[in-house]
């Protein structure tokens, strides 16, 4: 995870007594939830919501997800999960960091691929869809 980042955020949260196991560590089925947390606040720092995407007639399914679990978050316990924009030429690939709070000990590293397909076609666009080039305009400038 060396790319570097156009956009990131960090989210926490507490883990919940329905996140864990029977050992009350989070089942790893979950961390899937707090990088989807995690994404939806990184999309809103460039004004592109769930809704915003279906409205610009685009969807972005996930087409690849990988997680490397390092160490178990536990109930109680506070994490931080840190969302990273690192592509957004052709698809949007995210890459996250999941830490305990208290620690800063890296639990759960991951990245999500989304590529943009058109609602009327159903058909994956191989070109970057210029409604998310015009939301990530004013931090292209940045650059």
């Amino acid at each position: 995870m060396k790319a570097k980042a156009l956009l990131s955020t960090t989210t926490e949260l507490e883990v919940q007594f329905f996140d864990v196991d029977s050992m009350r560590v989070v089942w790893h089925g979950n961390y899937v939830k707090y990088l989807e947390v995690a994404r939806c606040e990184l999309l809103k720092l460039f004004d592109y919501n769930y809704l915003q995407m279906e409205a610009s007639g685009y969807m972005w399914p996930i087409v690849d997800m990988r997680l490397k679990y390092v160490a178990s978050a536990r109930l109680s316990e506070w994490i931080t999960i840190e969302a990273r924009l690192v592509e957004y030429q052709t698809r949007i690939k995210i890459e996250y960091i999941v830490r305990d709070k208290a620690t800063g000990a890296v639990l759960t590293k991951a990245h999500t691929i989304q590529v943009a397909v058109e609602m009327s076609t159903g058909e994956m666009s191989f070109n970057t869809p210029q409604c998310l080039l015009d939301k990530l305009a004013p931090f292209l400038e940045k650059e």
